[in-house]
């Protein structure tokens, strides 16, 4: 490892520096604070909440931990250890308990209801879900303008959840510093033990200054993943390009200071995300993702009520995947990652959503959700159906649809006839739809729309062990880091809903604890600022 000695100049101190606020940094500052430590939260961004605040708000419970490590360890399939799922089965045990405390200093009701894991795997039917069901006195609009929601933001749980952090946040006596990215992590000189420098501290920057920023016990990296690099998505997704969905501050800040410093890299290939649509403003810097569908289990019967009624074909107008799948907002990228060798291209990205007129009546297909100061989406019928209307386009026969699509005509009317002969039988013999899902695509006009893998937020940084302590490629714990939430989730191979939101708070209230136990640093060399 790199890096130069140079005297440092504290411009501020804390026992333990959290960087990022949205739901495990805060847990994690909270908990530090909780613990003794003197704390101090940074957040890159004007404004706290990052991905968190868009969020459900339901967060995982188990009623058996045992059980619930049996369905982690299935869901991840090799991809993490057992101690670390040990660990967070375990704190979604105690899930209801702490929430009950968080809502106490807001007078906030806690909700909770039985919900199995996305998949029929051993330990599924122990998982629930808990989230805060009302605020007393709380008006989301007014507290978080910068906020947009694809339903009324006063039924938004994630906007409950975190006014409940932020209530929680104001009674302790932690401090809070936004409009202050972090840029390096500050090390001890090298020793000649070959073990990773302990961390001293942070350099971020403040109103357009270098600020040095001295941990004397430890340093917390809480600042998400990487769903708005482009770059850092060039070089480990197959797929490109890859639309964000919900917020511009998870650049990969946190995981370039933690390789900066030695740190490990796991699951950096695996995102939740799903199909959906691009903003036909090219100001407009998300993704938009379509509605959500509830969820279903495989072996049981999907919900009668649930319509789908649209279709996603290949740029050649084949059909290629289950456009309903058990958990449709997690997995249904994963279809469109296919490079065709042929043609040197991805016939997938972007694919094509078809529907008639018929179906696009059954409800609007968008539902935009983000975080962001400069951009504001009113939730309304109309306003959903008005931004519907600017990514449809529309044809009044088959031909007419191949053309604007520029696919071949015989082809998209043989797999329309396809679907509808499927729809007739109520059997998808090749991709296995759930029957009361299917909708003929019969009566002119038509539609399509251009569909793109899109990003909610990844799951992959650097590895930490049960205690939240960030590791090298060896193994070792790298002095005085920790890291927490979805920057290096523990999510290898599938993924499980709300599951991420657990470990915001598993995650956050074990770094946060483990930081402030730890002993002050004495100083007996310069520190280094890694580079």
């Amino acid at each position: 490892m790199g890096g130069t000695a140079s005297t440092q100049a504290w411009d501020e101190q804390a026992d333990v520096v959290v960087v990022g606020y949205g739901y495990a940094g805060a847990i994690a500052a909270l908990e530090a604070r909780k613990a003794g430590a003197d704390t101090l939260l940074i957040e890159k961004m004007p404004d706290p909440g990052g991905i968190s605040i868009t969020s459900g708000g339901n967060i995982r419970t188990v009623n058996d931990a045992e059980e619930g490590f049996q369905y982690l360890r299935a869901t991840c399939s090799g991809t993490t250890p057992d101690g670390v799922l040990r660990a967070l089965a375990g704190g979604m045990r105690q899930m209801r308990s702490y929430f009950e405390t968080l809502c106490a200093v807001s007078g906030a009701t806690v909700d909770y209801r039985q919900a199995d894991g996305n998949y029929p795997l051993p330990g599924s039917k122990t998982y629930g879900y808990v989230s805060v069901k009302h605020v007393p006195g709380f008006k989301p609009a007014e507290t978080y303008p910068f906020v947009s929601s694809y339903v009324p933001i006063e039924r938004a749980a994630g906007v409950r959840l975190f006014k409940v952090i932020e209530d929680n946040i104001r009674a302790s006596t932690l401090r809070v510093m936004l409009s202050t990215p972090a840029r390096r992590l500050i090390t001890g000189a090298a020793d000649t033990s070959g073990a990773p420098r302990e961390i001293r501290g942070v350099e971020a920057e403040r109103d357009g200054r270098r600020v040095n920023i001295k941990a004397r016990r430890a340093v917390i990296l809480a600042c998400g993943g990487f769903e708005a690099s482009p770059e850092l998505q060039m070089q480990y997704w197959q797929e490109k390009p890859v639309l964000n969905a919900a917020y511009m501050g998870n650049t990969g800040d946190g995981i370039r200071m933690a390789q900066d410093v030695g740190a490990a890299l796991w699951h950096m290939w695996h995102y939740h995300g799903v199909y959906g649509f691009r903003h036909p403003d090219p100001a407009y810097p998300f993704g938009i993702r379509p509605k959500r569908l509830p969820d279903w289990i495989p072996g049981e019967a999907a919900r009668p009520d649930v319509k789908v009624p649209w279709i996603i074909v290949d740029r050649r107008g084949r059909r290629f995947m289950n456009e309903y799948q058990p958990y449709t907002q997690d997995t249904t990228w994963r279809s469109m990652a296919v490079f065709d060798g042929p043609t040197m291209s991805y016939l997938r990205i972007p694919s094509y959503m078809i529907m008639d007129e018929a179906g696009r009546g059954t409800y609007p297909i968008v539902s935009p959700t983000f975080n962001d100061r400069r951009f504001k989406f009113a939730w309304s019928e109309a306003t959903l159906r008005e931004l519907e209307a600017k990514i449809l386009h529309r044809a009044d026969s088959i031909a007419e649809l191949a053309t604007l699509m520029k696919v071949d005509e015989a082809v998209l009317q043989e797999t329309i006839a396809a679907w509808n002969g499927a729809c007739d039988l109520g059997d998808d013999r090749v991709h296995k739809r759930p029957p009361t899902s299917m909708v003929k695509i019969a009566a002119p006009p038509f539609y399509f729309a251009e569909v793109w893998p899109v990003c909610s937020n990844t799951h992959g940084g650097p590895v930490h062990d049960a205690d939240q302590r960030v590791l090298d490629p060896f193994g070792q714990p790298i002095a005085r880091l920790f890291a927490a939430g979805e920057l290096g989730g523990v999510f290898g191979h599938l993924y499980i809903s709300g599951g991420n939101l657990a470990e915001c708070f598993v995650g956050g209230w074990t770094a946060g604890r483990n930081a402030a136990k730890l002993a002050p640093w004495q100083a007996k060399a310069p520190a280094a600022v890694h580079a």
